[in-house]
């Protein structure tokens, strides 16, 4: 069977206490310090993992306690086309999808850390960067890979279909829905492994079974699909 991967929106921004970590308690208690942290670390932090392993998850998440905290932060992805020059009144840089990064990304990836590490002000900055390989693998210019593997290294794993169901279970309970096993074998089954899609799927499911007054079933799942 295919699987699908819906385009839709989060209901609230990724957070650290959203994350659900199983196998990836190290790398999450390693970010709460982080951004708990009263002075940035000199040291860059890089995190890799296959698709639906919470990479994108956990740079956003920090990117918002980062915010939530004043501080001002450089973003980059692979979607991000002439990415801005260092700024020196960020606190952190953040990048996102470095595999896929072209050469102008590149370029200014290495400016990025050049200036977060070593500043004018004297002051490092944060660097957090996620990509899908280990840093030797990466298809990048050379001076970006060593440095993306120069400080931590975390590896990500994706969760098992008994970890994504206990945390399918946590959420609908929290939201106060009935999710059957039947309907939570269907979405297991059917769509992306990745746990975000899984949660979008359920936020989406949660206000189309408010507006059609209806239960959580696999019918009305398929009647959601064909409104699409």
């Amino acid at each position: 069977m295919k699987q699908l991967a819906l385009d839709i929106g989060l209901a609230s921004p990724p957070t650290l206490d959203s994350f659900f970590a199983g196998p990836n308690a190290a790398a999450l208690s390693h970010l709460r310090l982080w951004t708990a942290s009263a002075s940035p670390s000199p040291v860059p932090t890089y995190l890799w993992g296959e698709s639906g392993s919470g990479k994108t998850h956990l740079l956003h998440a920090v990117h918002h306690a980062l915010q939530e905290q004043g501080a001002q932060v450089g973003w980059m992805d692979a979607h991000s086309m002439h990415p801005p020059e260092f700024h020196d009144d960020w606190t952190a840089v953040l990048m996102d999808d470095v595999h896929l990064y072209n050469t102008e990304q590149q370029h200014t990836a290495f400016n990025w850390f050049v200036n977060a590490l070593t500043p004018r002000s004297g002051t490092p900055r944060w660097v957090l960067a996620a990509g899908s390989l280990p840093p030797v693998d990466l298809k990048l210019r050379d001076d970006l890979r060593s440095r993306l593997g120069w400080g931590h290294t975390e590896a990500l794993q994706v969760l098992g279909e008994p970890e994504r169901r206990a945390v399918l279970r946590q959420e609908a309970d929290a939201r106060g829905l009935f999710l059957s096993d039947e309907v939570m074998s269907y979405m297991l089954k059917r769509f992306s492994r990745d746990l975000g899609s899984l949660m979008q799927l359920l936020d989406h499911l949660d206000h189309y079974a408010l507006q059609t007054q209806r239960a959580l079933t696999i019918p009305l799942l398929r009647a959601m699909l064909e409104n699409e």
